[in-house]
């Protein structure tokens, strides 16, 4: 199992618990779908060990039960996996310090509804929360857990949330991403005793984090199970969808929009759509229809 991707080279956790490093062999590129990387941690692979210049040869890699990805951000038509064979992918938000768009959520949230992978969110920082912060994340974890999602608020420092954090975690793959600054290494580094993941503190100018990050990389739990690590990302894009199918990955628009007249209705203009006066009824938070036409429209736009 890839258990590191650092680009060129891959560390490899054979089935006896060592771990080897590995170069892609040539050919092997050449297969699947058009990526700026052709595997990603937590694929499981075969290699072919090279003793002369004691590096492993990755020759295969063995089907996906899922993976994620997101658009490229220096090559637009292309996608990046962020990691495949995922149990749960958990997006690290803060409300303050730095603030997680909604947009960014909504975005992961349905990028992992379209590749059949559970997701949560994972409110950070719960120690700086005052009561009106508090009252902001209670309101979106109402939101989020009527729809479906696990919601938790924890810190990373004081330990606020962590009993119930590991327990979710336990014995799953699980994927921790999110912006910069949100603590995601210092989450990992309270959950796992011992590890020294590097962090940083916020840039003063622009209360945003800076990346400490800068590979995917995947951490045993004590109590069972895998975090996947990864990069922290500015902005969620997502790979275009078909505009007829992006309201299948909000899953309380879907069940609303069972109620439109027409199948392909979009939501937006057409007559006798349920969707929209579920909206403007308070039933569909607007953030998530702003989100939902954000991305039927392909806008980059993240409140």
């Amino acid at each position: 199992m890839i258990i590191k991707s650092t680009g060129a080279l891959y560390t490899v956790r054979m089935e006896d618990g060592k771990s080897l490093i590995c170069r892609i062999r040539g050919n092997l590129r050449l297969k699947g779908f058009e990526a700026t990387n052709p595997l990603t941690v937590g694929d499981q692979v075969e290699i072919e060990w090279d003793q002369a210049h004691e590096v492993g040869h990755i020759t295969e890699l063995y089907p996906r039960k899922n993976y994620i990805i997101r658009k490229s951000v220096k090559l637009s038509k292309q996608v990046q996996i962020i990691a495949a064979n995922i149990d749960r992918a958990w997006v690290v938000a803060t409300p303050v310090l730095p603030k997680t768009s909604l947009g960014f959520i909504d975005r992961f949230l349905a990028t992992a509804e379209a590749h059949s992978i559970p997701a949560g969110i994972i409110w950070n920082k719960a120690d700086i929360y005052d009561q009106d912060v508090w009252d902001f994340v209670n309101e979106l974890a109402e939101l989020y857990s009527e729809i479906g999602y696990k919601v938790l608020a924890v810190s990373a420092l004081s330990g606020i949330g962590k009993a119930e954090l590991e327990a979710e975690l336990s014995g799953k793959v699980n994927l921790f991403s999110g912006h910069s600054g949100v603590g995601k290494s210092s989450l990992i580094n309270s959950l796992i005793p011992g590890s020294v993941l590097k962090t940083s503190k916020l840039s003063s100018q622009h209360l945003k984090g800076t990346h400490t990050t800068t590979f995917a990389e995947m951490h045993a739990l004590p109590q069972g199970g895998y975090i996947i690590d990864t990069p922290g990302i500015r902005e969620f894009g997502t790979i275009e969808f078909d505009k007829y199918e992006v309201s299948h990955f909000f899953p309380e628009i879907f069940n609303y929009g069972k109620g439109c007249k027409f199948n392909n209705c979009l939501h937006t203009n057409e007559k006798e759509c349920a969707v929209k006066p579920a909206v403007e009824a308070g039933q569909i938070a607007l953030s998530r229809y702003e989100s939902y036409l954000s991305i039927l429209n392909n806008q980059d736009i993240f409140r």
